[in-house]
């Protein structure tokens, strides 16, 4: 378990410091790019995992890149601007 926290966290860490004032777009495609590697992550570990803890790994992966994508969607939808226009509580994502 503390393998999948250290790799979210890394994961999360580098997707944020590299969104800095780009605009929405790129902001959401951070996001979602930051789900789709922390599913990445999670899903090389379950290629190493065996029974229900592949199966848990699986299913933490699918939740990472969806939400990912659920947070690309409401940033495009809000019309953020990340270089400091409206920001748009997103806080349920």
């Amino acid at each position: 378990m503390k393998k999948i926290t250290i790799a979210i966290a890394t994961a999360t860490s580098l997707a944020l410091a590299a969104c800095g004032g780009s605009g929405d777009d790129a902001l959401g495609d951070e996001y979602e790019d930051n789900g789709e590697a922390q599913a990445d992550a999670l899903e090389d570990m379950a290629d190493n995992a065996t029974g229900a803890e592949a199966e848990r790994l699986e299913d933490m992966a699918d939740a990472a890149e969806e939400r990912g994508e659920a947070m690309e969607e409401a940033i495009d939808e809000s019309d953020v601007n990340a270089d400091g226009g409206e920001t748009v509580d997103i806080e349920g994502m």
